[in-house]
């Protein structure tokens, strides 16, 4: 066997000083302890992108203590491809770390065809969560979304699915995404009834998008739940990317989720961020990130990676969470400007 034949089939052996670098915190009122930093698959982790960089984007989450690894059904692309994926890599390196590893998957968005593939049924719910096991090669996930609330069917039926999805043994515990906070609220109590409680609820939030600061967080805590936050550095305006406009083949070139024009109406706001996070030592992203962990009412932030190297960077943020009052001022001058 080759040299690199040999290097590329070595078993994976985590950094021993994993555990000694990453921030935990207590999800809301269980006893769970979530890194301060999850990783999202979103992005990545399709059939359409590298499956190497995947497998070491995952070592490198780990070796940093990364423990948390956030999915859902429909990732990709295709739907399906990251957890089909991830259940190849999870086999490959990850089968003796299983047990150390919290591992979310979500269903609510569009997945089949039909009138079963959607929304937030138990039809769907639980078929969603067979398909995705078995996708990922696991008996159970740590915990199973409803990735979005569903207008039409009633609530009670949905938490009724996520519970009975607990009762089975296909999940251990559960979690709610996009809620607003009045539903929250409602769905909350339910599964305190029920006897599955809540643990955490997932939503948008970054410097650019704080909509949930409003009221939800206060509700979340109320509930005695966890707060995931997703899109900390608002798609990568929030990073030294776009400081000289839109480079070509970037994501703002190419995705339906953040548009050129978008990009330009925040350039300024980006290069006055970028100014405060020079003078405090950081980049960008890493104070983008260290701004929303200084609420302490947020349990951890859910990065995407597209390299080990840029989810390194990004980590580094845990290093300098805290900021002067000054700081906290002249940024949220330049948010409200």
């Amino acid at each position: 066997m080759q040299l690199h034949e040999q290097i590329k089939n070595k078993a994976y052996s985590p950094s021993p000083e994993r555990y000694k670098q990453m921030i935990y915190k207590r999800c809301g009122r269980s006893g769970v302890l979530l890194p301060a930093i999850s990783l999202g698959l979103w992005h990545n982790f399709g059939f359409t992108d590298s499956f190497e960089n995947a497998r070491n984007i995952l070592k490198k989450a780990f070796d940093l203590g990364i423990t948390h690894l956030d999915l859902a059904n429909n990732y990709g692309p295709p739907y399906g491809a990251a957890e089909e994926n991830f259940g190849h890599i999870l086999k490959k390196d990850f089968g003796a770390y299983r047990d150390e590893l919290f591992i979310a998957t979500k269903a609510g968005y569009d997945m089949w065809e039909g009138p079963y593939g959607n929304w937030g049924s138990k039809k769907y719910l639980t078929a969603s969560l067979d398909q995705s096991l078995v996708r990922m090669k696991l008996d159970y996930v740590d915990v199973f979304y409803h990735h979005r609330p569903d207008p039409n069917t009633p609530l009670e039926e949905t938490v009724h699915a996520l519970d009975l999805l607990v009762k089975q043994g296909k999940a251990l515990y559960i979690g709610i995404s996009r809620y607003s906070s009045e539903d929250t609220l409602k769905a909350s109590e339910m599964l305190k009834e029920l006897g599955t409680p809540c643990i955490i609820h997932q939503a948008k939030y970054s410097m650019f998008e704080r909509d949930l600061a409003f009221d939800t967080l206060d509700t979340i805590q109320k509930a005695h739940m966890g707060s995931i936050v997703f899109s900390p550095l608002a798609q990568g305006l929030l990073t030294d990317k776009y400081l000289n406009g839109i480079p070509p083949q970037s994501r703002a070139t190419k995705s339906q989720y953040l548009k050129e024009d978008y990009v330009h109406q925040h350039l300024s706001k980006i290069k006055k961020l970028h100014a405060i996070a020079k003078k405090r030592g950081q980049k960008l992203a890493q104070m983008a990130i260290a701004w929303i962990l200084n609420d302490e009412r947020i349990t951890s932030v859910l990065l995407g990676a597209s390299s080990p190297q840029q989810l390194e960077e990004n980590v580094k943020a845990l290093a300098q969470t805290q900021f002067e009052q000054d700081e906290l001022q002249a940024i949220e001058e330049v948010l409200k400007g």
